[in-house]
């Protein structure tokens, strides 16, 4: 699965600096006042905080658009029903977008892109928990691919934009790394190159004409490492050491991983 990101605000605006940049600093001054409240650099966050992230949504490609991560599909009732459903969709199975009620509307007419500049996963090991930080060998931004929606709390007016990340089949450095024991294989998040992000956001051509995109990312390209610990107690927060390279003696994995 896919909980845990580093994405800093650089790397967010990846795409408004490749296509409009004479728009980003305009950008740039329209978040001067969020930027005041919430944090939009992350060297660590989990989307159980539901953190406030840049992503770019199919409608206004390549503007970024402000959206927090669990998607409350547009038909919540109300807002004691959109905080139950946050913690359940961080994450979608690619696989079954189209059936899922929460993701089924998005997969059609709602999809985007959030760019990170690396992913964790944690390894199971006698009982405990390992946390490894993956990144691209080129240290350049990951496109992961995900559903956007936008609901309406009846009760103030507000309009949430929020967000869910898509999943797939781990490849082959992610099944060294991701053995839940709850799940039936390895997960990771489909990785989009910047060629296929147009395809993806293309509304107009139907998922079955795009089940290509959805295939576990090219090992070869990416590198993991362990890191310090990302929950509870001994969680190190959001820091620069936060990707740091950490050793366990006690793994039963090399501390450094890359495909064979």
């Amino acid at each position: 699965m896919c909980y845990d990101i580093k994405s800093q605000l650089e790397s967010q605006l990846k795409h408004a600096k490749r296509y409009t940049p004479h728009l980003v600093p305009a950008i740039l001054e329209d978040l001067k006042p969020y930027l005041e409240d919430w944090e939009l650099d992350w060297h660590h966050t989990s989307g159980f905080a539901h953190p406030h992230l840049l992503i770019y949504t199919n409608d206004v490609f390549p503007e970024p658009v402000i959206a927090q991560w669990g998607l409350i599909p547009h038909w919540t009732k109300d807002k004691k029903s959109a905080e139950s459903f946050w913690n359940h969709t961080l994450n979608a199975r690619s696989e079954t977008i189209t059936e899922k009620p929460s993701f089924r509307d998005s997969a059609k007419t709602r999809r985007c892109v959030i760019v990170v500049d690396g992913f964790f996963e944690h390894h199971h090991h006698q009982n405990k928990t390992y946390p490894f930080y993956i990144s691209r060998k080129d240290e350049q931004p990951i496109n992961l691919a995900g559903l956007w929606s936008e609901w309406v709390d009846k009760e103030t007016g507000e309009l949430l934009k929020t967000f869910t990340i898509l999943t797939t089949k781990g490849n082959d450095l992610l099944s060294k790394i991701h053995n839940n024991p709850k799940l039936d294989e390895p997960r990771m998040p489909v990785i989009l190159s910047d060629d296929q992000i147009e395809d993806w956001l293309n509304i107009q051509k139907d998922l079955s004409e795009l089940k290509s995109l959805f295939t576990p990312f090219d090992p070869d390209l990416l590198h993991a490492h362990s890191v310090h610990k990302l929950r509870g107690k001994d969680s190190i927060g959001n820091i620069e050491k936060a990707t740091e390279l950490v050793e366990y003696a006690e793994l039963d994995i090399p501390s450094e991983i890359e495909s064979n």
